[in-house]
């Protein structure tokens, strides 16, 4: 998608349009990218303020009804206001309401985020009817321990709404993969496309199984739908034996969580 900043009624037809194309192909999940509804590189709080909504609001109603006639889940990003506060926000929505929210952890001095607050509620796996699913926005995958967390709590697919923007190829290349596979769970990375306010952003969205296979794959610049089929349940299994019992291995036993301590300021490194 290419978001067109500071134009929300524009962005939400080319929600709406896209949740009614993915339907007619049975999809149960529709992903949008960071800040899909807003855009991103605004100049200053002031300006970003008139774009943000709060969670719950009139606008995740507006999604739950867009689920509700298509009968899909949608995960979607935007500026989220919260009294005085605004958040990098990503709202999961089914066709019987608002699932869950995520706001931004990790916040880089880029577009936006500048100026923003930082998230301030946990890592999170949400249940649905369509499996456990855990949000991180963007920047967040720079940092391992956003996606080992959800996987210790039990997340069939990590879901990435993202705005990489030139500079930012490897994530797409090698990063988010690895996170898959290190894992052990499904992912999906969905970026912008074009370019605002000087800003260009790369695309290349990826659906990635829990193996770190590329299921599908979008192009660097064309506004398009990819589509994956993705084992949940697999995502589960840490324990892997291979077919010739050469190795076997188990992601969650296998961890030495008394050396971990410097990860978190317990000991030092």
């Amino acid at each position: 998608m290419d978001p067109q900043i500071a134009k929300p009624v524009q962005n939400l037809g080319k929600i709406f349009d896209a949740i009614q194309t993915a339907a007619e192909k049975g999809v149960n999940l529709v992903v949008f990218p960071e800040c899909a509804l807003t855009g991103y590189c605004f100049d200053d709080l002031k300006e970003a303020k008139e774009y943000a909504k709060p969670i719950p609001g009139i606008l995740t109603e507006l999604l739950r009804k867009y689920c509700s006639d298509y009968n899909v889940h949608i995960i979607v990003g935007f500026l989220e206001l919260d009294q005085s506060r605004i958040y990098n926000s990503a709202a999961f929505v089914s066709p019987n309401g608002l699932i869950a929210s995520y706001r931004k952890i990790h916040l880089p001095y880029l577009g936006i985020d500048r100026f923003l607050s930082k998230g301030d509620q946990p890592f999170g796996v949400y249940p649905s009817e369509i499996g456990q699913i855990g949000i991180n926005i963007c920047y967040d995958a720079a940092f391992p321990e956003s996606g080992r967390i959800m996987m210790l709590q039990e997340a069939e697919l990590i879901v990435l709404p993202t705005n990489w923007p030139v500079g930012a190829e490897c994530n797409p290349q090698f990063v988010i993969n690895t996170r898959a596979f290190e894992n052990r769970v499904n992912y999906m990375a969905i970026n912008r496309v074009g370019t605002e306010r000087g800003t260009q952003f790369i695309g290349q969205s990826k659906i990635i199984d829990f193996q770190g296979h590329t299921v599908a794959e979008g192009d660097s610049s064309s506004e398009e739908i990819i589509y994956g089929d993705l084992d949940l349940l697999g995502a589960r299994e840490k324990h892997i034996v291979n077919i010739a019992k050469v190795y076997e291995l188990d992601r969650l036993k296998d961890r030495r969580v008394e050396f971990y301590g410097p990860l978190v300021g317990t000991e030092k490194p």
